[in-house]
């Protein structure tokens, strides 16, 4: 598996907004897939925005227009843009990468989670 390195979690008031930030910890030949997925306490692991290349993304209903999946122009980094965050919004956050490493071989491996706190 390639480890991933995730970024840009915190503490932010109702309607404010964050940028996660997600990248494979060494070089790699390609995503594939990339998604980010939520988990609250309490609550199973939900989709928040998935995208395949190529494909256009696709978002989870409570998220459907505040937030936006993007990658890089390299195509190694992704990011969710999450705005008019609602404290509802607050989870572990988790990224998520499939691809084909520089040595020609697939992986698909999970970040460890980031914390997003949204207060009211």
């Amino acid at each position: 598996q390639v480890p991933l390195e995730e970024s840009g979690g915190g503490w932010v008031q109702a309607g404010g907004s964050l940028r996660l930030s997600c990248a494979a910890s060494r070089s790699i030949l390609s995503i594939e897939r990339m998604g980010w997925y939520r988990e609250a306490p309490g609550k199973s692991r939900e989709l928040v925005a998935t995208m395949a290349r190529g494909n256009t993304p696709d978002y989870g209903d409570s998220v459907k227009g505040r937030f936006i999946i993007s990658r890089d122009g390299a195509g190694h980094r992704i990011f969710l843009q999450m705005n008019r965050l609602r404290p509802e919004d607050t989870a572990v956050y988790y990224c998520h990468l499939a691809g084909v490493t520089n040595q020609v071989r697939g992986f698909d491996s999970w970040g460890q989670g980031i914390q997003v706190t949204v207060s009211s």
